[in-house]
């Protein structure tokens, strides 16, 4: 299991677009990944799950990835993150 805590960035948060630039680049690999935020858990591969957790800009986060890729899956999305989805 490989796990990472971050703080986001980006003013607006996880709102629609950057969720769903999450969702895709954690859908790219095999490994089983959730993202707490928010004092909530949810699967990272659910757009949906990652909208409703009302994370905002300043709020730390942690991926937690788990399988064959998890190194990878956790620096593509650390790398998504640091680049506040390219909005700033």
């Amino acid at each position: 299991m490989t796990q990472k805590t971050l703080k986001l960035t980006n003013r607006l948060g996880l709102h629609a677009r950057p969720a769903a630039q999450f969702v895709q680049t954690a859908a790219k690999f095999s490994s089983k990944v959730t993202l707490t935020g928010n004092n909530k858990t949810v699967d990272a591969k659910s757009v949906l799950s990652v909208m409703t957790m009302g994370v905002i800009g300043g709020m730390d986060i942690t991926l937690t990835a788990e399988g064959e890729d998890e190194a990878a899956c956790i620096a593509a999305l650390t790398d998504l993150i640091e680049s506040q989805f390219g909005e700033e």
